[in-house]
């Protein structure tokens, strides 16, 4: 549905009352400013709407009375300052600003290129103004924490955070927890960056300083790291100065549900009979990245019958990964890849009968199941830097640990009524 509407703050004071003194105006009659874009919009029609397939920059102004003339000007000076006034996308906003007139005076043009970014176009002087505006972000240091409910997205929704949040921990837990096995009663928290707009509209959440996760009442801590200052390596390490880092991810995508698992003897629809199935099928919406779960050289990337488009990627003389029935491939044979690469997209090519990715798990050349490899311990920091990271993640602990869990004294004081 086309959105359009205009917003009138023309204010009319009564001047007489019935003894005819003069009316003395009282605070609440006066217009408070109300600023957007830079400009008090209380001294504006303002007329919001989206742009329609069939429109132009051009035939937007004209509509508002605005010469041929004026917008030919508005042109020249927006190729100077690298703007392309003929990118307008459908269903994109706009603000029209005019004058509160009989005449409705137009007086200015905002375009929103994206949450953070517009264009702004105003007339009010002889000379078009015509450029990109950034609005202002600020960040502030953030916690949050709650107790799994239905799932991690949800959870972080009902208790206001962003659920891009999700994503960020995904990547901080990779190596140690399985986000498909997320279950209900876990808990978390977190000490983040979170970015906001104009400081109070938030926008995206930024890097996790901290991170305490209780999957299945086992507990995991997260702490953020620099150990190279020089080269800003920044990781992440457990409460014992043992990095997360592993050499194989849990998963080659970051969100979706495993919908089948290594068996030597599983119905497959699509033949109508037993058969072996040597790998872990991850579902998720076509287009979706697949990343490599270790570092590695491509060693097949092709199209080949029921596999459909597939990689494989040799990480070292013992293991080997494969990832089948991509929509896409995105790396070639002989190259170079690092752990957590993107080398493909989900798709449905080859034998399958819905989107997923194949992960195939080969061990000393023999395919294995690889959810049931054991998972070797990163060495710890060496002594001279563990006792500076453990000073460093002492008070950054007691904050995490002090932490409560939202949702659930939410729910204790639901059930205390």
């Amino acid at each position: 549905m086309r959105k359009y509407w205009i917003v009138s703050t023309i204010v009319f004071f009564s001047l007489f009352s019935c003894n005819s003194d003069k009316k003395v105006l009282q605070p609440e009659d006066v217009i408070k400013p109300i600023y957007e874009y830079g400009y008090d919009i209380t001294q504006f029609n303002v007329i919001k709407d989206s742009v329609r397939a069939d429109e132009t920059f051009s035939s937007i102004l004209d509509k508002y009375g605005v010469s041929i003339q004026t917008i030919y000007k508005i042109d020249s000076m927006a190729v100077l300052d690298s703007i392309d006034l003929t990118t307008l996308k459908k269903d994109k906003f706009y603000t029209i600003l005019t004058k509160q007139d009989t005449a409705e005076t137009f007086q200015a043009f905002i375009y929103e290129l994206n949450p953070v970014e517009y264009w702004r176009i105003d007339l009010r002087n002889s000379i078009p103004i015509v450029e990109r505006v950034r609005k202002n972000i600020t960040t502030k240091r953030m916690h949050a924490s709650g107790i799994i409910s239905g799932s991690l997205f949800q959870t972080l929704e009902d208790i206001n955070v962003d659920p891009y949040v999700a994503i960020k921990m995904a990547e901080v837990y990779k190596y140690s927890i399985d986000f498909y096995k997320i279950q209900e009663g876990d808990k978390f928290k977190i000490i983040f960056d979170q970015q906001f707009i104009d400081d109070t509209i938030p926008y995206q959440a930024e890097k996790i300083y901290a991170s305490y996760f209780e999957h299945k009442r086992k507990p995991f801590y997260a702490f953020g790291y620099v150990t190279d200052t020089t080269k800003n390596n920044f990781q992440y390490y457990d409460e014992e100065g043992r990095e997360l880092k592993k050499m194989f991810l849990k998963s080659p995508i970051a969100f979706g549900r495993i919908s089948s698992k290594y068996s030597m003897s599983r119905y497959v629809s699509i033949y109508g009979r037993l058969k072996p199935h040597l790998g872990t099928d991850f579902a998720a919406p076509i287009g979706t990245p697949i990343t490599t779960t270790a570092d590695g050289v491509v060693e097949e990337s092709a199209y080949k019958g029921g596999n459909g488009n597939y990689v494989k990627v040799k990480h070292n003389n013992t293991y080997s990964t494969q990832y089948l029935h991509m929509s896409k491939r995105a790396v070639a044979k002989g190259q170079r890849v690092s752990q957590g690469q993107v080398i493909g997209y989900i798709g449905m090519t080859g034998s399958t009968t819905g989107p997923h990715v194949c992960y195939r798990f080969w061990k000393n050349g023999k395919q294995v199941d690889a959810l049931k490899q054991k998972e070797t311990k990163s060495d710890p920091l060496p002594a001279k830097e563990k006792s500076a990271y453990l000073a460093f993640i002492k008070p950054v602990k007691a904050e995490l640990d002090s932490l409560g869990f939202k949702n659930m004294e939410k729910k204790k004081m639901l059930n205390d009524k």
